[in-house]
């Protein structure tokens, strides 16, 4: 009886010795086939030692992380020439740190930095990096029109915008592997993503919602939004770039409308003129 059970035990062993090799390789060669089109597997990665991120699931610090790098490289390389006047930059910080304690992600460490840049635009990227140009600053009439652009950055922010992108890029490029995408190629997208600015319809309208309740939470006359998209629109002449990279405009500054109360559009903070420009008067 002893004997046949050793024998038994003995020829079970192999049996499961062998479904465990099966086992392992099959995994192997199934990871290491994970969507042909990714540039290099996760085995490959692992072994050159290289740093990857995964976008599926990345953290709050490692979103700061990567949006730290990206700011850097931007002002390395010229990109964003930051504005070393003190009394502008702690003005804008203060609006958006006011700003950034009412929106949904409050617990991110916000960066707001001015761009010393003629021209009326304003960006951000991941982690809660956000920059604002001279030429929308001057551009602005007020305190309320100002905070509703930060708002509407801080929005993509809050959505997640940077990181999707991101993630679509890479999937097109060909440089996501199984592990994720190597960390220096996605501090180079993400700064190529910073210039370009290629928000899709839903994601700035998602932004322009989550800027104007934003707005509103901390204080801010909403009416802000709506008349610095009109002011723009009606200048006439080429479109502001803050506009021109933002498809359907009109159709923008409609929904807004319809979320906003006609009563109570102009209460709040923000709507005096004399007290902006003597804000922003050593611009």
């Amino acid at each position: 009886m002893l004997e046949k059970f050793s024998i038994f035990s003995r020829r079970n062993r192999k049996r499961w010795l062998c479904a465990g090799v099966s086992l392992i390789l099959t995994l192997c060669i199934g990871l290491t086939n994970i969507k042909a089109s990714y540039a290099v597997s996760w085995v490959e990665l692992l072994l050159r030692g290289v740093q990857v991120i995964q976008l599926s699931s990345i953290s709050d610090k490692q979103e700061v992380a990567l949006g730290k790098e990206i700011n850097q490289q931007l002002i390395n390389s010229g990109q964003a020439r930051l504005y070393r006047g003190r009394a502008i930059n702690n003005y804008v910080d203060s609006i958006g740190q006011r700003l950034a304690k009412t929106s949904q992600r409050p617990d991110l460490p916000y960066t707001f930095q001015v761009v010393n840049d003629k021209s009326i635009n304003a960006f951000a990227t991941m982690g809660g990096f956000v920059y604002i140009n001279t030429g929308l600053m001057l551009a602005a009439d007020n305190e309320a029109e100002l905070a509703s652009v930060i708002g509407h950055e801080i929005g993509h922010i809050v959505g997640r915008h940077a990181v999707e992108q991101m993630r679509q890029r890479a999937v097109s490029q060909g440089l996501l592997s199984a592990a994720g995408l190597d960390r220096s190629q996605a501090v180079q997208i993400g700064v190529e993503l910073a210039v370009s600015r290629p928000n899709s319809r839903s994601d700035e309208l998602e932004a322009d919602r989550l800027g104007l309740e934003n707005l509103k939470q901390a204080g801010y006359a909403p009416a802000g939004m709506i008349g610095f998209m009109q002011k723009l629109l009606q200048k006439g002449g080429s479109v502001p770039s803050f506009l021109s990279t933002h498809p359907a405009t009109k159709e923008r500054i409609q929904a807004l409308q319809q979320q906003i109360d006609p009563a109570t559009a102009n209460a709040g903070d923000g709507l005096s003129e004399s007290t902006y420009q003597q804000q922003i008067s050593s611009l």
